[in-house]
């Protein structure tokens, strides 16, 4: 389960790191990074913090929900690794439905690296 200190929460916090922030595609995942500044929270957040948006274009329902599992297991794992002033977004695509969570979790990873979202220190243990 991902620590509810790490989850986005208002609509507002999800569209500026779509909006301002970063973004790379992948094969089944979309990853959106924004790195925060001190005014742009109201509350200053302890580490990184991760948002999931998962449409009906991912399969039905129950699809849905199974890949959003996977998901946040993936960012729960992430944490520690990922820089501390950062706000992710996650955007599943269709093919996440078929994808095993080994490859949602590299495919994160990648993107994360590629936007400069990972910790410098930690990336190189």
């Amino acid at each position: 389960m991902l620590p509810e200190p790490s989850r986005l929460h208002r609509s507002s916090e999800f569209s500026d790191t779509v909006r301002h922030g970063r973004r790379t595609g992948r094969r089944d995942v979309v990853v959106h990074v924004r790195i925060r500044d001190d005014a742009s929270t109201l509350v200053s957040p302890v580490g990184a913090r991760f948002g999931l948006v998962i449409n009906k274009a991912v399969g039905p329902a129950v699809i849905r929900h199974r890949v959003a599992r996977r998901l946040r297991h993936v960012c729960s794992s992430l944490v520690p690794l990922v820089s501390t002033d950062v706000d992710v977004v996650l955007r599943a695509l269709p093919g996440s439905a078929t994808a095993t969570s080994a490859e949602l979790e590299r495919q994160v990873a990648s993107g994360l690296r590629k936007l400069g979202g990972l910790s410098a220190d930690r990336e190189r243990q």
